[in-house]
């Protein structure tokens, strides 16, 4: 019998709830609902059958649901979850878990008192890069992890987020948090570890100087290559969202649980899109190059002197189908395994939870001048109820 399954919100990943339409082959996507009625009707449009319309979370919940897919806006994550969680139905719910840790945590309660299941759509997990990554360093590759560092180049920043609700830190809290939550989540997932410790700085270094905006709101549905191109360099953007008051670019350092120390580095205007991993261990270090099709990780343990291109073991990432280099039918595949038959999952509630509690931490730090923030653990109810259904 397939899963019957709805979709929460019909903007720009919507297309996630894709990969769970097979019917006749274990789920459906059989509802979907979003308030703006020309969006629902397009995500139908989408599904062959009979997929039932909706506008709002009350009639989604009238019908007979297994699980939706929870693809609203960031702000909204915490009371959607929550919701669907309290009326029976599992949930996958796409990064990050909410907006501040408080937040978070009374979605994890939810899921505990109501003993549902939850699920969190940190795909970076299943990219196959980091996968790479992953499997080396447990194989001994690099000996024991001391330091981990990402540089993230978020080359469309300027189209990707500066147009629309993740502007606005009501909505989002900031990017570092929005848009670092995978990032963070793969740091703490590389290092063996959480963030307990962090500092940072961060500014609005370039869009805030941008004075074209649109006069409301706009919600983006999807992107447009030959649109991008022409917004270069990033000054001659426009049509920036009403309230731009996040940061564009942002530096953390971050002290974990077991003495591992990392850095994350985020720029919104870079002329290139993607992220750079290095991970330094006790015995060699590795580093990504390229981290979608045609990537390579690198591998260094021998002595060098000076710069040694070639490396000591070239590995050949896995190339895939799907969108995130094969994450995203991945991650769904193995959230339909954990609603129909319990299976552990890779991703976890509590790192999801961790990343986010990192993120917010970050964010208070740079906004007030890059003083230390402490990082608080989440209650041990919690962690007992959420370790049974996680095999990261």
């Amino acid at each position: 019998m397939d899963v019957r399954t709805g979709v929460l919100g019909c903007g720009l990943r919507v297309g996630i709830a894709d990969h769970a339409h097979r019917p006749g082959e274990g789920s459906r996507i059989v509802a979907v609902s979003d308030p703006d009625p020309a969006r629902a009707a397009a995500a139908a449009q989408r599904y062959d059958g009979d997929v039932r319309v909706t506008h709002s979370l009350d009639e989604l919940l009238d019908g007979e649901l297994d699980a939706v897919f929870v693809v609203s806006p960031d702000h909204l994550h915490e009371e959607h979850a929550i919701r669907c969680l309290e009326a029976g139905i599992a949930v996958y719910l796409e990064k990050p878990l909410a907006i501040t840790t408080e937040g978070c945590d009374r979605v994890l309660a939810a899921a505990e008192r109501t003993g549902g299941k939850l699920y969190v759509g940190h795909n970076m997990r299943h990219m196959p890069v980091i996968r790479t990554m992953r499997d080396l360093i447990t194989s001994g590759a690099i000996g024991e992890v001391k330091s981990v560092w990402c540089r993230h180049f978020v080359g469309h920043g300027g189209d990707y987020y500066f147009k629309d609700w993740h502007a606005d830190r009501s909505k989002s809290t900031g990017l570092l948090l929005q848009k670092g939550a995978h990032d963070i989540d793969v740091l703490h997932w590389l290092a063996g570890g959480y963030s307990r410790r962090v500092n940072a700085l961060g500014a609005l270094t370039v869009y805030g100087e941008i004075t074209d905006r649109n006069e409301h709101e706009v919600y983006k549905t999807g992107h447009d290559w030959a649109e991008y191109q022409q917004n270069w360099p990033p000054l001659s953007q426009t049509g920036l969202n009403p309230v731009v008051d996040v940061e564009d670019l942002n530096l953390v350092n971050l002290q974990l649980d077991n003495g591992v120390l990392a850095s994350y580095q985020q720029c919104h205007y870079t002329p290139d899109y993607w992220r750079n991993y290095t991970v330094i261990g006790t015995e060699g270090r590795l580093e990504n190059f390229g981290d979608g099709e045609g990537a390579v990780v690198k591998v260094w343990n021998r002595r060098h002197r000076g710069y040694a291109p070639e490396a000591d073991r070239v590995v050949e990432v896995e190339r895939a189908s799907g969108g995130h280099g094969g994450a995203d039918p991945r991650i769904v595949a193995e959230f339909l395994e954990f609603v129909s038959a319990g299976v552990p999952t890779v991703t976890s509630p509590i790192a999801a939870r961790e990343a986010v509690a990192t993120g917010c931490a970050a964010t208070e730090s740079l906004r007030n001048g890059g003083a230390p923030v402490e990082v608080a653990a989440p209650e041990a109810a919690l962690l007992d109820y959420f370790e049974k259904s996680s095999r990261s």
